[in-house]
Parts: C-alpha cells; structure tokens; sequence
C-alpha cells in the first residue's frame, strides 16, 4: 500500500502539475524520432480521463504532404484485437456461448483444430497452425478472415496441445471474428459498430475494406536498403486485409475514447473488462508477464498491475501501455516502421516518473522472439526489426 501511496504521489506531481518542462522534453524526444518531412506519429498521453499531451508529427503520406494529427486514420494492427476480444466477451455475457466451448461446435474443422477452445483461440494458447502457408496466394490478392477459415482447413497437427504453452496467434483472431460474425448475426465491423464504436461516439472509425473509401487514410511506410521510403500499405501485402487480427482504422482522438470507457468511463464495470484485463496465458514467470484476452498483462512485484498491447501491420506501427489502478495511459500511432515505439512509451514514462519497471525489457515483440515462434513460419532474426518485417514479406506474410 505505501509502494502504491508513493506512486500515486509521484504520478500526481509529474501530470495533474504538468510544466512547462515534461511537455518540452517529451516534445523534442518525439522530434528526434519523427521529422517534418517524412512519415511520422501521434501520441497521446491521458490521466484521469483527461488528455495531458496530445500531438501530431511528420506526414500522413507523401502525396498530399499535410502533417499528421489526432483525428486522422492509422492501421492500429494488433491493437484491433482488443477490439476483438472484447466483442466475443460481450457476446459471451449475452450467453451467446461459453469460453469453455469448442471453436469446432460452430465451424466444420480438422478433429484436432475443433477440439480447441475459445479461451485458448483468446490467450493465445491453442497451439493452431498459422495461415499463412495455407492459403493459395495465387488466387488471393486480398486475404480475410474467410480466406484463413478456408486455409485453416487444410491444415495439419497443431503446434502444442491446446492449453499447455503461450504462441500468438493471429490465425486465432481470424477465426474469433468469424465467430462474432456467426452468433450476432451481422458482419464483424457492423457489430464493432453497434456494440463498441456507436455507443462511444466514434465516428469515421472503420475495419479495413478494400472497396471501401476512408477519409483522413493514413499511408504505412517500410524504409528501403538506400534510406528511401517505400510504401508498405494494403497493396504491398496479401495478409495486410485480414479483419479481426489487425484491420481497424482508427484515429487517435477516437481511440482515447476507447481507451476511456474501459478505464473509468461506459464500460469501466463491464464483466468483459475485467476478463480481458485477467492474466489467461502465463507468457514468462521471471517478467510477471500473462495474455489476457486481447491484452498483455504485467506486474512485476512492487508495481502496479499495467496493461499493453503493440500493432505492426504493413508500415504501420502501434502501442498502448495503460496503468488502470492510476488512470494513465499512454498510446503512439506511426506510419513508419522503423521507430521503436516500446522504447518511446519507457523514455516518455520515464519522464512523468510513471512506474512501469521498464516494460519494454519483457515484450513479447523484442526478447520473447526468440523463444517463441510468435510470427512462425518466418524465424530469420531474433529481433523484430525492418529485416525482419522484410523476411516476412518475402514470404507473403503480414505482420498484425
């Protein structure tokens, strides 16, 4: 409790009596990564349902040149599947099904894949076989989540018996808002919309559609051999298009929304919270770190228990890193793929004194890599990097 006392202290002093100088030093430290003329960034600092620091930097594409700001559409990647799994969660409450069932009382699948449950398909732990070499590129230009449903099919033995051991999985999400789809009835952004983006007041957020016009689109960047952007958006990747793993846009302003309801605002009591947020998947003993459903949980002892996800898709890059029990979160959108956001989010904590026990050193992005296939079949490099990005996309694949 005094651990706790002291924290809210020192959270209180950095942001409630916010000067002049964190404000500059987080600005320059944002300028240092992100210039005018290129691809760049949002961030977004908020406590106690309040926005303390919110700016734009860089270009939202190279063809019309206009600079970045919060009300614009990223590809938030990894970060839709929180969005996911909180709507199946809902669903659940509704007592559509239960997290104990079989993904295969709902979908026709090999014996082995059928047997998994939904609780393992939203921790990570059902061992499914990834999608990627399954599906037959030559006749998918623009794959979704009934592409992967149809590759799945054709899979073999799975990874590890489901339940015993943490490997993430976009195949999973794939196959979560398919079951989203087939118990509400309605499509999976129609649901987003109904149950999550209209009773917040989002407008202009989107799933990705490649028929479909967004305003306020923001490009996705990768940086070439010779220091040159390049463009790394939908056109550049097949896997780029799938919905529940990684296909929202979403604009910062909006997303604050989000991030409100479930900290203190509409769905602050929502039982669905309180299971997403729940460590489900034991990631590392050593780090304190679990999978939620849809989020990574960690709490080292001492600290307070913070929730965080990242998102990469294409050229798009994402993090949110939230201490509920003190109201703070904050989360960076960028259209370039080279900038390390984790370490960003440590640098900017850092400065508000905000505990967070370097929450970088254990995600599951950098030193977890090499321990677990998170982005299999692909495992060029130990480090999630450009190259390794590239590796992927020489194989067709698309990180989300």
């Amino acid at each position: 409790m005094q651990i706790r006392l002291l924290f809210l202290m020192f959270l209180c002093f950095s942001l409630n009596c916010f000067s002049q100088l964190p404000v500059n030093r987080i600005d320059s430290l944002m300028k240092s990564r992100y210039v005018p003329n290129a691809p760049g960034a949002v961030i977004a600092i908020q406590q106690h349902d309040k926005i303390v620091f919110e700016k734009g930097y860089g270009l939202v594409d190279f063809v019309t040149g206009k600079t970045i700001t919060a009300d614009d559409n990223f590809n938030i990647g990894s970060l839709t599947k929180q969005f996911t799994a909180f709507a199946l969660l809902e669903l659940y409450e509704q007592g559509k099904l239960s997290l104990t069932d079989t993904i295969g009382k709902f979908f026709t699948l090999p014996a082995a894949i059928a047997s998994i449950r939904i609780i393992q398909l939203l921790s990570h732990s059902s061992g499914i076989p990834d999608h990627y070499e399954l599906t037959d590129t030559n006749k998918v230009k623009h794959a979704t989540d009934k592409d992967v449903l149809d590759a799945i099919r054709r899979a073999g033995p799975l990874y590890f018996s489901p339940g015993t051991h943490y490997r993430y999985s976009n195949t999973a999400y794939c196959l979560l808002g398919l079951l989203i789809e087939k118990l509400s009835a309605t499509t999976y952004p129609v649901f987003l919309q109904q149950q999550i983006f209209g009773p917040l007041g989002i407008t202009g957020a989107s799933v990705f559609n490649i028929h479909q016009h967004l305003p306020n689109r923001v490009t996705g960047y990768d940086v070439a051999k010779d220091g040159k952007f390049v463009n790394a958006d939908a056109e550049e990747s097949i896997f780029f298009s799938t919905e529940a793993d990684g296909g929202i846009y979403i604009s910062m302003n909006n997303y604050l929304k989000w991030c409100s309801a479930l900290e203190s605002g509409k769905f602050s009591a929502s039982r669905a919270v309180r299971i997403a947020w729940h460590g489900q998947t034991c990631v590392d003993t050593l780090h304190a770190l679990w999978y939620g459903c849809g989020w990574f949980i960690y709490q080292p002892p001492g600290f307070p228990k913070s929730v965080y996800h990242t998102g990469s898709n294409g050229g798009f890059r994402s993090v949110v890193f939230m201490i509920p029990s003190l109201d703070y979160c904050i989360s960076i959108f960028s259209n370039r793929s080279d900038i390390d956001l984790e370490e960003l989010v440590s640098r900017v904590n850092a400065i508000l004194s905000v505990p967070d026990n370097s929450f970088i050193k254990s995600s599951p992005l950098e030193s977890f890599i090499q321990h677990w296939p998170i982005f299999a079949p692909c495992k060029e490099t130990s480090s999630y990097s450009t190259l390794f990005k590239k590796n992927l996309n020489a194989k067709g694949t698309a990180l989300n």
